[in-house]
């Protein structure tokens, strides 16, 4: 709902701008903020709320964005013929106060690590002291006992952010980042290649109209067959797979040299693109949990911002140092290929690991349960020989009476 505020306010300031400073602290600094405040908790929000068809609920969320583009672009360009840009950015300063009502409709709900305790114990004259302080650690960084202990909430911050140290959410972030450079500079320069291998200009427009549809079918299909019973458990590998194919793209891409051969490739990167970035949540999620999955996602997206600001004046460069295309889109296939190979060397890893440890918890149990059996033998002799021995003296004294 803070976003929604600070967008809309950003958008209808920006209407009355007379410079461009004012333009950038306005349109830039206060909308931006307002969208990246938007953006990670609604995203989020699907992870808390779904869990059977986590996927589809990704896809189905996230395709939102591509149909606001499609549609948005030609209302935009009429509001900016009817109204001059000054009254479309304050009619659009309007719609996106409506993000405020998604914000309202968005109600939080109790997960099961918040039902573990409830703070009313912690007030129930029943519940010892030594409970009561087994129960605040337990619970201490759930949101309602968070309500209940304020003084705990520097703790609980640190605590939220200890996923920054996990290995496997460190190579995912690397991974992340060579899968965003890799990515971007493709809707940057795929209209200005066809352009230069001869392509017209409504057709090279039309290329990106397909690549738009498709990401959005993507979003949507794939989020649903992932959630099929028989691929649920390869999501990881479906994610890696949609990367190394929008990568295997980027490789093709320069001897693709006329609109017939250009085309497939609008289909098959569009569609793999929409497909991994419905399975972004979905991995940060099996990385992290979903308890600091808000905060994952934010650090996530933060890191794809990176590239997407840095690749596109970097291929840029390339093109005009090589005078092709061709160096720009192998350098973006090679760098979403190592996001995916750099993700499935740790997956397997991870997996020799856990069956390596597996294999040693098997041998140290099996040690532990020889051990045990020989603890109760001897405690069981040493039982009937302290029965024995104040039996003994019982038997001498009867004997002596007699």
């Amino acid at each position: 709902m803070l976003g929604g505020l600070l967008s809309s306010t950003g958008l209808i300031l920006s209407s009355f701008a007379t410079s461009l400073e004012h333009l950038y602290l306005s349109l830039g600094v206060l909308t931006g903020l307002g969208f990246a405040l938007c953006y990670s908790p609604a995203i989020a929000m699907v992870g808390k709320y779904f869990n059977k068809r986590k996927a589809l609920a990704y896809g189905i969320a996230m395709s939102g964005s591509g149909i606001g583009t499609f549609i948005l672009a030609p209302v935009v360009q009429l509001l900016i013929e009817q109204f001059s840009w000054r009254g479309a950015l304050l009619i659009l300063g309007g719609f996106v106060l409506n993000l405020c009502v998604c914000g309202a409709l968005m109600r939080p709900i109790a997960l099961e690590e918040d039902r573990k305790t409830v703070p009313g114990l912690l007030e129930k004259d029943y519940v010892s002291e030594a409970q009561k302080k087994d129960l605040k650690r337990m619970s201490l960084c759930s949101p309602l006992i968070r309500m209940w202990l304020p003084e705990c909430l520097c703790y609980c911050s640190l605590k939220e952010y200890d996923f920054l140290l996990m290995p496997g959410f460190m190579v995912l972030a690397v991974s992340v980042l060579f899968m965003a450079y890799g990515c971007s500079p493709l809707f940057v320069y795929l209209v200005p290649y066809a352009l230069s291998v001869g392509v017209s200009h409504h057709q090279a427009a039309f290329l990106m109209s397909i690549l738009g549809v498709i990401d959005i079918i993507g979003n949507i299909t794939f989020g649903w067959l992932t959630d099929r019973r028989c691929l649920k458990k390869y999501r990881y590998f479906c994610y890696l797979f949609a990367v190394g194919m929008d990568g295997l793209c980027c490789l093709f891409l320069p001897v693709l040299q006329n609109f017939p051969l250009l085309v497939p490739f609008s289909f098959t990167f569009g569609y793999f693109d929409g497909a991994y970035v419905t399975l972004i949540p979905v991995v940060t999620a099996d990385v992290v949990g979903t308890t600091s999955l808000s905060s994952a996602l934010g650090v996530v997206y933060f890191l794809h911002a990176i590239p997407y600001l840095v690749s596109p004046p970097v291929a840029g460069w390339l093109v005009d140092t090589t005078g092709s295309y061709t160096a720009s889109f192998l350098l973006c296939g090679f760098s979403m290929i190592f996001s995916s190979v750099l993700l499935c060397f740790a997956r397997l890893a991870k997996k020799m690991k856990r069956t390596h440890l597996k294999s040693l918890s098997n041998d140290t149990h099996s040690k532990q349960h020889i051990w045990t059996n020989g603890a109760i033998a001897y405690s069981v002799t040493g039982e009937l020989d302290q029965k024995d021995a104040e039996f003994l003296p019982v038997d001498t004294n009867s004997c002596s009476n007699r």
